[in-house]
């Protein structure tokens, strides 16, 4: 076995081991279950989405404050729109090309989702469609510094990034 492949399978196994004790509180009647449940998880998950890139788990601790910042920071901004008296709106459609792999393409379209005023609406060869709240705010500009920051999480230099 390759060692992308047995990271992914100790990073997912962390994962899931973790989920399944915070879900049941360390509870130590669950431990077996947990197990048993985890080892079908990290099964399922490298059938689904097979380890072909080594995933930086560090990148994503970093990644993850600043993930969580730009969430709310969305959810605020949608929330001053909505509840503007004149809303500051020019909706539109932009189409963003990424050479992401099909499940690291998946997760910068999650994110960028939960940025201020964007909500991917689906990809097509290897295009994301992204629905825009207001074109002229400036949000697709923060796009390709996302997709750097997902390509950097798996490990993967993304030409031009900043």
């Amino acid at each position: 076995m390759n060692t992308v492949f047995m990271k992914a399978v100790i990073h997912r196994a962390l994962l899931f081991a973790a989920v399944w004790l915070a879900l049941t509180g360390a509870d130590p009647g669950g431990f077996a279950a947990g197990l048993a449940v985890s080892v079908a998880a990290v099964w399922l998950s490298l059938h689904l989405l097979p380890a072909r890139h080594p995933f930086k788990l560090w990148r994503m601790a970093l990644h993850f404050p600043r993930f969580v910042i730009g969430s709310v920071r969305g959810g605020v901004d949608v929330a001053l729109r909505a509840f503007a008296p004149t809303l500051r709106l020019n909706p539109g459609w932009i189409e963003v090309p990424s050479d992401l792999p099909d499940g690291a393409r998946a997760a910068l379209g999650g994110e960028l989702s939960l940025m201020p005023g964007t909500l991917v609406a689906g990809s097509a060869d290897g295009t994301l469609i992204v629905h825009l709240l207001d074109t002229d705010a400036g949000f697709d500009a923060a796009i390709p510094r996302e997709e750097a920051e997902i390509a950097a999480l798996i490990g993967r230099a993304r030409a031009g990034a900043a």
